[in-house]
């Protein structure tokens, strides 16, 4: 069976000043999803952004003709539990999290399920998966770091391609319909060898944002994942 593949542009790497056009305009250029890293300074070095950007955004989350573009929430926070609600109220369709930022892993994933919205695990770099032993049948989405989280503009950390492949192998076995997504580094000339150890999703910030055409970007990211 094809593999659907998702390219999500993480808004981390965006014109703040210009939020909301941003949104729009990496819309426009062909975004599957739209990334939403929430840091807060304590589980990570940095600071971004709360619920009420997410809920202002959320309306503008769609395509041209009205479709929805889901709003892909990743939580670099600690404790998890009471800003995870927030943001499902504030319009995240996607909503994951770190195991080690979560006092009781499962308790977490069920809390933000329990709101109508999918649930996922994120995984440091140097972070083992033996979480998912547990809760694999639990989640929806999978999310491998290539790179350290805090900040964008990172190189892709090459050891994560074998942590992909390990996802897969799971997720495989599992038989379950489980997204897996990979963030850091990712752009046009690594896709290919992401997609190859088994990523579907792919988180890119910089690569799309950092360019003066975003359309073009996303084009070209398709055509890699296009080839064999």
């Amino acid at each position: 069976m094809a593999m659907t593949f998702r390219i999500a542009p993480s808004l981390l790497s965006a014109d703040f000043a210009r939020l909301g056009e941003e949104l729009k305009n990496v819309i426009a250029a062909g975004s599957d999803w739209i990334h939403f890293d929430v840091m807060d300074n304590h589980y990570v070095p940095n600071l971004t952004f709360g619920p009420m950007i997410c809920s202002a955004l959320k309306p503008h989350a769609k395509t041209a003709a009205g479709v929805a573009v889901p709003i892909d929430v990743h939580l670099m926070i600690q404790p998890v539990d009471a800003l995870a609600a927030a943001f499902a109220d504030a319009g995240a369709d996607y909503i994951s999290f770190h195991p080690d930022a979560s006092g009781h892993v499962h308790r977490s994933i069920q809390a933000i399920k329990s709101k109508g919205c999918k649930a996922g695990l994120v995984f440091n770099p140097a972070e083992p998966l033996d979480v998912l032993d547990w809760v694999i049948e639990d989640i929806d989405l999978i999310l491998i770091m290539s790179v350290n989280p805090g900040f964008g503009g990172q190189s892709f950390i090459d050891s994560a391609l074998r942590k992909i492949e390990d996802v897969r192998k799971r997720i495989t076995a599992s038989g379950k319909d489980i997204r897996l997504e990979v963030d850091g580094g990712v752009k046009v000339d690594n896709i290919r060898r992401v997609a190859d150890a088994g990523a579907d999703t792919f988180v890119a910030g910089s690569a799309i944002f950092g360019k003066p055409d975003y359309k073009a970007v996303v084009d070209a990211m398709r055509a890699e994942l296009a080839t064999r």
